[in-house]
């Protein structure tokens, strides 16, 4: 246990304190047990009833006891947790009230970012990402799923990197230019599909995503550490500004679970989870899925557990999350729900139904009626069951719950163990420097030496990152292609080691 942890004079080994029973004497400690934590869980309520403190409640324990922390810091709140907390009134009342000393604490951060302003870069190839995600990602239809899946297979049978959109938009031409040979092989492929797909790219492009796909890609392996005291890194991705692409939000956090689960290896059940997993606006995962993606969105939660990792989704309404998920998430926190509509209504019985009842009170009137960081609370006890719902005052967490400042936020980024890792973009030859060369070869004559210079041209002029030639480059690529025209003949009579030769020769001349 850590110093921080000590500090606790209700801490229990081996366990995060989440609150105190209310309305009832004498007073009763609630926690989670941490090696349960990997169970998953779910954190409810309606804006404003206290979610994201109960969130940053759970976080804290977590990091305290060494584990560390996915979350995404939909609002700018949780940036807080890098700071010390302020003894703001209210949470020192709280802690009072339930027979804590509020003592302010920080904690390991590490800031990230997909748009790279407000933490470290997070890239992922093209082909990381799939076509089953990806195809989610850009909204497709099955036709325009299986015409994506296509160009996966077939640049994977060339040995073609996907890595950025330009690999990406390059063999989608690729594969419309030669649809007629891969059509016996693969199925129709429709060039009206293919324009579709091009055209969800560019909307992607205007939502960031071009900035999302590429390298370095991200190393799961960066979100495991700890600091001097032994308390998990906490990792929090800056996601106020990728909340305003809900699809691009669901899916990168849904493949970052996905990358989890293929990267790590199976360590069964722990005395604490390695990492655990803060989904937030979770309805976001589930809404208009398709089935195909939310039976392996079912499959993935129910195995990941073994992988040493919890998944802790917050949203506003359980019925946001589908029954075959729901029943998977062990550990409950369930703040003040409205029922205003005969959906809310519906929503508080469903809540209420899947905690065990207290015979103390009513609990779906009391889903009603709980008041601001109050929620009912059921965890896993020691055997795996849950226990019987509590009324609880959650505790106040330690570090601050905001915003920081730009210069707090700059300076957590300099001291961080990942500065520097993932600043600058790297664009290596990939399916788009392959595919343009081959073209190159093509319009330089075709046969064997249309082939090699075609490459050679490809790699000295290839466009990159989308930039322009210049003047000279065009002239320079005009009149080597020229070239490669009039030696094309040449070679075509001649033979391969004649051609090798003329290669030698010309190389030689543009290098003087």
């Amino acid at each position: 246990m850590t110093e921080s942890a000590k500090r606790r004079p209700n801490a229990e080994p081996g366990k995060i304190l989440v609150g105190a029973t209310h309305g009832a004497e004498p007073r009763a400690y609630r926690y989670l047990t941490l090696a349960l934590g990997n169970r998953h869980g779910l954190i409810a309520g309606a804006t404003g009833g206290g979610k994201t403190v109960s969130l940053q409640l759970l976080a804290e324990g977590f990091s305290n006891a060494g584990t560390s922390v996915f979350l995404a810091d939909v609002k700018g709140d949780l940036a807080g947790l890098s700071r010390p907390g302020d003894g703001k009134p209210p949470f020192v009342k709280r802690a009072e009230e339930i027979g804590l000393a509020y003592q302010p604490d920080r904690f390991p951060v590490v800031f990230w970012d997909v748009f790279g302003e407000q933490g470290h870069m997070v890239r992922a190839t093209v082909s990381e990402m799939g076509p089953l995600l990806l195809s989610r990602l850009l909204g497709l239809n099955e036709t325009q799923e299986g015409v994506l899946n296509i160009v996966f297979k077939v640049m994977d049978e060339q040995g073609l990197l996907l890595i950025d959109l330009k690999d990406l938009r390059a063999a989608l031409n690729h594969v419309a230019e030669n649809a007629g040979a891969f059509k016996l092989k693969y199925g129709n492929i429709s060039p009206a599909s293919v324009g579709a797909i091009q055209r969800q790219l560019l909307v992607l492009e205007t939502q960031g995503g071009d900035r999302f796909f590429g390298e370095p890609a991200l190393d799961i392996n960066d979100f495991f550490a700890s600091d001097r005291d032994g308390r998990g890194v906490v990792n929090i991705l800056a996601a106020e500004r990728l909340m305003r692409a809900p699809q691009l939000y669901a899916t990168f956090l849904l493949w970052m679970l996905s990358e989890l689960f293929e990267t790590l290896p199976e360590v069964g059940d722990l005395d604490k989870p390695k990492l655990v997993f803060f989904f937030d606006e979770a309805h976001l995962l589930f809404e208009d899925t398709p089935k195909a993606l939310l039976s392996a969105i079912e499959q993935l939660v129910r195995l990941i557990r073994s992988k040493g990792v919890g998944v802790y989704f917050v949203t506003q309404n359980p019925l946001d999350v589908p029954d075959t998920v729901l029943g998977q998430l062990g550990n409950r926190i369930q703040h003040a729900l409205r029922a205003f509509t005969p959906r809310d209504q519906k929503a508080v019985r469903a809540a209420a139904e899947t905690f065990r009842k207290n015979p103390a009170f009513d609990t779906a009137d009391a889903i009603m009626h709980l008041g601001v960081g109050e929620a009912l609370v059921s965890m896993l006890g020691d055997k795996g069951a849950p226990e019987i719902v509590d009324r609880v005052l959650i505790a106040p967490p330690a570090a601050r719950v905001g915003p920081v400042s730009e210069a707090e936020r700059a300076a957590v980024m300099r001291s961080s163990r990942v500065a520097g890792k993932y600043d600058a973009p790297v664009d290596r030859d990939s399916a788009y420097e392959t595919l343009e060369g081959r073209a190159a070869g093509k319009e330089a004559g075709g046969g064997l030496f249309g082939t090699i210079f075609g490459g050679v041209l490809g790699t000295l002029f290839g466009s990159k990152k989308g930039k322009r030639l210049s003047p000279a480059e065009i002239a320079m690529r005009s009149a080597v292609q020229s070239a490669a025209r009039s030696a094309g003949t040449q070679i075509a009579r001649q033979g391969g080691l004649i051609a090798k030769e003329i290669l030698r020769n010309m190389l030689g001349g543009m290098a003087k």
